[in-house]
């Protein structure tokens, strides 16, 4: 019986073999594609959305309910396409706004896949946010989430050091391990200020640092901080969705064990077009090796709103040195809003987020 002396680590921290050495083009992409999934693990923990505003369930639980009705949200990220094994993001979001009790709820369904073993992550949970006044101008929404989380990986997609060959790829002599699968509970909490002009929130994920290792071993993930927030200015006097011309600046800070990012930018609105231009880095204040300064990408927004069907498209142009081997990012938001009851606002004094939709 053989058995692989080496491990690796993925981005999420599941360990599997590697070939250790080369012999062929073919190998120096998927080597490539494994260095790309340690600099995930040592950098960062959870998926990231560039329109975190369009997933607004995943940013905060406090946005559960945050419309005037219900709501459905479909979003997807192809990350560095680039890269030999995909890194593809899927999350579907339903929430809806309980006038009779000041509540919102939320279903979230997100599934994160990263590499060639098809490591997946796939979350599920339920949300609750309750709404209050702070004075006449703010509006309080501290909420919860609740999901159930399961990661796999599957070594029969590895590929290992004997199977390497100039004429081709031959069957293994490892003995191969069946599919992996482990799965946990977990949490976070929040809490969203906002007005008609400013909102602040701040949400922390992960607070049972459930172990997350596929194989024997401790992997806990570490406990994130998320500090987000923005003011809208209305160019033309009008606060309608319908006819809205504004111009909004917003941040979205994330802290989670050795890891930060901030992503910063303006969008500019003017119905039915959206249009927007942020920058994700912290490039004067934190740099996690001499040398390398933390400048990840620019991002680029088009959005577009037909009635009550809002679509964004945002590409991430990469400017770090792996600018020439990733082609960037794509993302896409579908959001569609129904039952919305306008009158709820006069009845519930209900103030709607300024935040952006994308």
């Amino acid at each position: 019986m053989k058995k692989t002396k080496e491990y690796a680590t993925d981005r999420n921290n599941a360990s599997y073999p590697i070939p250790l050495y080369l012999n062929s083009n073919k190998f120096i992409y998927i080597l490539f594609g494994f260095l790309i999934s340690l600099f995930f693990t040592a950098k960062a923990q959870d998926p990231q959305f560039s329109q975190f505003y369009a997933s607004p369930l995943y940013l905060s639980p406090s946005y559960a309910g945050s419309t005037d009705g219900s709501r459905v949200i479909l979003n997807f990220r192809d990350q560095w396409p680039a890269i030999p094994g995909s890194f593809l993001t899927y999350a579907f979001s339903f929430d809806h706004f309980i006038p009779q009790l000041n509540s919102g709820v939320g279903l979230l369904v997100l599934q994160d896949r990263a590499g060639s073993g098809h490591l997946r992550n796939t979350n599920i949970g339920v949300q609750y946010a309750y709404q209050f006044r702070l004075g006449k101008r703010w509006q309080v929404r501290p909420a919860m989430h609740f999901y159930r989380s399961s990661r796999s990986i599957d070594f029969n997609k590895l590929l290992f050091n004997d199977q390497m060959s100039l004429s081709g790829n031959a069957p293994s002599s490892v003995e191969v391990p069946p599919l992996k699968k482990v799965s946990y509970a977990d949490f976070s909490s929040s809490v969203l200020f906002y007005s008609t002009r400013y909102w602040g929130g701040f949400v922390i994920d992960h607070l049972s640092t459930p172990n997350q290792s596929i194989i024997d071993g401790e992997s806990p993930i570490p406990v994130k901080y998320t500090i987000h927030g923005g003011y809208k200015s209305f160019l033309n006097g009008k606060t309608s969705s319908y006819n809205e011309e504004s111009v909004t600046v917003a941040f979205n800070f994330r802290s989670q064990n050795k890891f930060d990012q901030l992503d910063a930018g303006m969008y500019w609105t003017r119905m039915p077009v959206i249009l927007g231009i942020w920058y994700r880095g912290i490039p004067l204040f934190k740099a996690y090796k001499r040398g390398y300064t933390n400048n990840d990408a620019l991002v680029i927004l088009v959005g577009y709103q037909l009635k009550d069907i809002k679509i964004g498209y945002t590409y991430d142009i990469t400017i770090s040195r792996l600018i020439s081997n990733t082609f960037g990012s794509h993302e896409i938001s579908i959001i569609y809003e129904f039952n919305q009851d306008q009158k709820l606002r006069k009845k519930t004094r209900k103030v709607i987020i300024p935040c952006p939709k994308y």
